[in-house]
């Protein structure tokens, strides 16, 4: 199937529809990859945790662009399922921590290899030259991404330090 026949310099509008549907088939191949216990919002708390080790709930909720309240009660159930540890902080005992468990560890290292098998039967298809390409075009993709991630997270008000 294709998707568009590219221009030499394509607009970033086109490349934005393309990059998007792109997404939505990676969701429906990484849903048919997926044994998870996890809902999409536990699987995002999972990997916030996992690269904010000991964040507070507060700062969670915020990230989530959601209430404290929900927050704690979607970290009930991960915690509960064995994923999530929470732990008063050696700072401020009035501050619970939350920390990916173990099990929650493993969980998401099983689910990245069932993903990228996934994904490699797909590449598998595509031409060696294409391959190329689309590595070099997701790197820049990833950079691009994560300077915008950092500038508007340097910006908002989560970034300061508060409490659970």
């Amino acid at each position: 199937m294709t998707v568009t026949s590219l221009r030499p310099r394509p607009e970033p509008a086109e490349v934005a529809r393309v990059t998007s549907m792109a997404a939505e088939l990676l969701e429906v191949l990484w849903g048919r990859a997926s044994t998870a216990p996890a809902s999409a919002s536990q699987l995002r708390v999972l990997l916030i945790l996992e690269h904010h080790d000991g964040i507070n709930l507060r700062t969670l909720a915020d990230t989530l662009a959601s209430t404290p309240p929900s927050t704690s009660r979607l970290c009930d159930r991960l915690q509960a399922a064995g994923f999530v540890e929470r732990a008063v902080s050696a700072a401020d005992r009035r501050e619970v921590q939350l920390h990916l468990s173990g099990r929650g560890r493993a969980f998401l290292a099983d689910l990245r290899i069932r993903r990228e098998e996934t994904l490699r039967a797909v590449l598998d298809q595509m031409p060696a030259a294409k391959r190329v390409a689309l590595l070099q075009g997701l790197e820049a993709f990833c950079d691009a991404a994560a300077a915008r991630i950092h500038d508007e997270s340097d910006d908002s008000p989560a970034s300061g330090t508060r409490t659970a």
